[in-house]
């Protein structure tokens, strides 16, 4: 069967210039799903992995306030550990959130083939 068929990226506005373009005949349409599918795949893990930075994020934002009594109960170089991770912890537990974040969002880039170039 004669024929061809256009399929691209993401069509918002902010993708448009990074798009891709394929140009592929009907008859490989299998190609085209299996495609999507590697795609569709990336963004579930890559949800997933969102999901549970952010999780973790909003246990290290409200729950040390929320249990900081609690906390208070012993010390961290002198300091009440509530009131450390309050003033210091979390921040520390931010950056390396966005560091572990970094470093799997790499790999599942890598896995699928759409990682950037550096």
């Amino acid at each position: 069967m004669g024929g061809y068929f256009v399929t691209s990226g993401d069509n918002s506005p902010a993708e448009m210039d990074r798009r891709e373009v394929f140009i592929v005949p009907w008859s490989d349409r299998d190609q085209i799903g299996a495609l999507m599918s590697e795609l569709e795949q990336h963004w579930a893990e890559t949800r997933s992995l969102t999901t549970w930075i952010l999780i973790l994020w909003f246990i290290f934002s409200m729950g040390i306030f929320f249990f900081a009594d609690s906390l208070n109960s012993f010390t961290f170089f002198g300091w009440p550990f509530g009131f450390y991770m309050a003033s210091q912890g979390s921040l520390a537990i931010f950056v390396l959130l966005i560091v572990v974040l970094t470093i799997k969002q790499e790999k599942i880039d890598d896995k699928y083939g759409v990682a950037e170039e550096e």
